[in-house]
């Protein structure tokens, strides 16, 4: 099969109503707004159903939150670019995220959603620094509630400027008028309802998401035939499209699988994924939601690598549109979702999985930024703990912040994902694992791990080495080592508590 040179652009990308598409879009926009605010009806105002909603959450609802919370703009913006510019090679992002993200719903998350009530932990800075008897190490909370503010901010800035290219696309719009009505959105969401309103917003989400990368792929087989005739017109693109292993990996192709599984199992260190955890109902519905989240993640994961191929071989070059002029190749590849929803679907789908594409961002940020809301009053400043207001005043501030690094920030959506994940599971997840499985420690040894996670993250980001081997990797291992170096310095501790000796 010869593959496509050019495209009837113009006509297909303004042939339809574009009223029609804006109605849809606007429609569906409101009808996930509307959701959230209906969950005002089970609000109460207190701190901890602001964060956790009460620990109320049915597990069906719980899996479908998480699992869009964690794949709104990295799936359907870097994931697909990333297929779209190295092909077949993106299958093993997924195969090994999906074994690392199953070794953390086995034997990560059921500890966390039975401590966090123990101890009564809000937050996840508070479980890691959470003694018996009620007391909380706050050395040890302040870190890593810091830590978290900080990525977290990172990550929902991501998750503003993925939202933003969608109605860089439908609407033509300056990308950070996009990420500035975001930023409204999601503030709309947290002062609706907190976390409830998240997560009910995520779970009708998760229906659209799926449905939109379903109909993208369906359509995109149309237009480019089937798999076979797919993979004959990436051949004769580039012959690396089609190249299982990739190459010039430095540290050989096995480690570069394990740094993916590293990546998946870096779950165990994001607080907007695990507070969904400690708000289920209770630790035996752990296993009926982990069911309902792999059978959702794992078609997804595979639609949006066939998405992204798919539209490699509709779109050869994506930096040759309109829309992408002056835009370097990585840049112009986070476009492709919107861009062949524009091109492909009726006018009505467009506004319709845009909506979907744009309010599922914003959930994820709101997520985000609940707990970062959270962080200020229990962790870093425990004085506020039970003040309302004051955590809804954090909210604002941190929105602000995540606005900040969306608007003047270059860095792509899916690295700054991928430093956020990395900085805060390597930061957070090792620490987080000593104390679930009580082994001793001590606050010096806490704090030293903590920083060495997430410093380690950043050196490996900036050296050659980062494509051949994960930055959460040498991240984890520093963390780790840090505490194996230290142990058999640490005085007996049978309760796993810290102690503040070394």
């Amino acid at each position: 099969m010869s593959v496509r040179i050019s495209l009837p652009l113009h006509t297909r990308a303004h042939r339809g109503n574009m009223d029609l598409v804006i109605v849809s879009f606007v429609v569906s926009l409101l009808g996930f707004i509307i959701i959230g605010v209906l969950s005002t009806f089970q609000r109460k105002a207190t701190t901890e159903d602001y964060l956790l909603a009460d620990r109320s959450v049915a597990p069906w609802l719980a899996a479908l939150s998480a699992v869009a919370t964690n794949n709104s703009g990295f799936m359907f913006i870097g994931q697909i670019a990333f297929a779209y510019q190295y092909g077949i090679q993106a299958i093993w992002i997924m195969v090994g995220w999906i074994v690392g993200d199953f070794f953390a719903w086995v034997y990560i998350h059921p500890r966390i959603r039975e401590q966090s009530a123990t101890f009564g932990a809000t937050t996840v800075p508070a479980l890691i620094a959470s003694q018996p008897g009620g007391k909380t190490n706050r050395p040890v909370a302040a870190v890593a509630g810091i830590l978290t503010f900080l990525f977290l901010g990172v990550y929902a800035a991501a998750q503003l400027k993925a939202g933003s290219k969608a109605l860089e696309i439908l609407f033509e719009w300056h990308p950070n008028t996009g990420a500035i009505m975001g930023a409204i959105i999601v503030v709309l969401y947290c002062f609706s309802g907190g976390i409830r309103a998240s997560i009910w917003t995520d779970a009708a989400q998760s229906f659209v998401m799926f449905f939109a990368m379903g109909i993208l792929l369906l359509a995109a087989a149309q237009e480019v035939g089937s798999p076979t005739a797919l993979w004959d017109n990436l051949k004769d693109q580039d012959p690396l499209l089609v190249q299982w292993i990739p190459d010039n990996l430095l540290f050989g192709f096995a480690m570069y699988l394990i740094g993916w599984v590293f990546a998946g199992f870096g779950a165990i260190g994001q607080p907007h994924i695990l507070v969904r955890f400690m708000a289920i109902r209770s630790v035996e519905e752990i296993r009926q939601a982990r069911t309902v989240y792999f059978l959702w993640f794992i078609p997804f994961f595979l639609g949006s690598i066939a998405v992204g191929m798919y539209a490699r071989g509709y779109i050869p070059d994506i930096t040759a549109l309109p829309i992408a002029q002056g835009l370097d190749a990585d840049y112009a590849a986070e476009l492709t979702m919107p861009v062949m929803a524009k091109l492909l679907l009726p006018d009505v789908l467009v506004g319709v999985v845009l909506a979907g594409l744009f309010a599922a961002t914003m959930s994820t940020a709101d997520s985000q930024i609940l707990v970062c809301s959270g962080m200020i009053g229990n962790d870093i400043n425990p004085r506020w703990k039970n003040s309302y207001v004051i955590t809804k005043l954090a909210t604002l501030g941190v929105t602000g912040l995540a606005l900040s690094i969306a608007l003047f920030d270059d860095e792509r959506v899916f690295n700054l994902v991928l430093i956020a994940w990395s900085a805060l599971g390597a930061g957070l997840g090792p620490a987080l694992v000593i104390r679930l499985f009580h082994l001793k420690t001590s606050t010096v040894v806490t704090l030293l791990m903590m920083l060495a996670g997430v410093a380690t993250v950043i050196v490996w980001h900036n050296t050659p080495y980062s494509g051949s081997l994960f930055k959460i990797v040498p991240g984890m291992l520093a963390s780790f080592l840090v505490w194996v170096v230290a142990y058999p310095f640490l005085p007996s501790n049978d309760d796993g508590t810290t102690r503040d000796s070394i």
